[in-house]
């Protein structure tokens, strides 16, 4: 996984990484609070040790972190209540690229750690 971190003097602390993970990099963007990367590293552990699943529903991105894989699921994916085949004739569908994005567990707390050492060493 590669990503770059980045310290924008308008739009604050940003991370892109590449297009297979953009999803992950909108999450820690948009979704994860900077005051709370350290105390989410803490769930991160309890959730490598144990069995369940930890589920986090933000704004517009879901993240199902098991001890295997971070999951990461725009809210986009799961909106039935438009009827997509009225839009047959205009050859028009959903464009499902960039709406999902995984990586393994281990790369995903790897990522975290380093967020937050180049937040905490910035402030």
């Amino acid at each position: 996984m590669e990503y770059q971190f980045i310290r924008d003097p308008i739009a604050g602390f940003r991370v892109r990484m590449s297009e297979e993970h953009a999803l992950v990099g909108r999450w820690l963007n948009d979704e994860l609070p900077l005051n709370d990367i350290a105390g989410f590293i803490e769930k991160m552990s309890t959730v490598k040790q144990g069995t369940e699943e930890l589920k986090l529903e933000g704004k517009e991105v879901r993240l199902t972190l098991s001890k295997d894989e971070a999951l990461f699921e725009a809210h986009t994916l799961f909106q039935n209540d438009v009827d997509l085949s009225r839009y047959e004739d205009d050859l028009l569908e959903l464009d499902e690229d960039g709406l999902m994005a995984g990586c393994g567990f281990e790369d995903f707390q790897a990522l975290m750690h380093d967020w937050n050492r180049f937040v905490q060493s910035r402030r």
